[in-house]
């Protein structure tokens, strides 16, 4: 297909400057455009620019100039299957937390059961 034919081409894949987005968030805002309008006069999908308008909202203009594309790099990640080193009082106390935690739900477990042996003969007894 081409367009000659009237087919549009596709506009997937392709790169906005921060200055290109910065000028449509602008312009949107300044002269009360829509989504669909602004998408007709930029040729920009209008999720891509509400998009950029959240960005713009929640992050400021400076970040329209962040690329986002691909993957997010990793930070400090760990080996595959190697655990993370920990300061040895923070081990300690997440062991001992996990403990905690532990010793509380075996309680809550059993007194949960003898709340309900006890509904158990509450009712047996009413039958009766």
């Amino acid at each position: 297909m081409s367009e000659e034919n009237g087919a549009r081409k596709s506009r997937t894949n392709r790169k906005h400057t921060g200055e290109f987005k910065l000028a449509v968030i602008e312009d949107i805002r300044d002269n009360g455009l829509g989504y669909r309008e602004a998408e007709a006069k930029y040729h920009v999908e209008h999720s891509v620019i509400r998009k950029w308008e959240r960005i713009f909202l929640e992050q400021g203009p400076d970040s329209l100039f962040i690329d986002r594309r691909g993957r997010s790099p990793k930070v400090d990640s760990p080996v595959k299957g190697r655990p993370v080193k920990l300061d040895k009082q923070v081990e300690e106390d997440l062991i001992a937390e996990v403990q905690r935690l532990r010793m509380e739900n075996a309680y809550l477990k059993k007194l949960n059961a003898l709340v309900q042996e006890k509904e158990r003969s509450n009712q047996k007894t009413k039958l009766r």
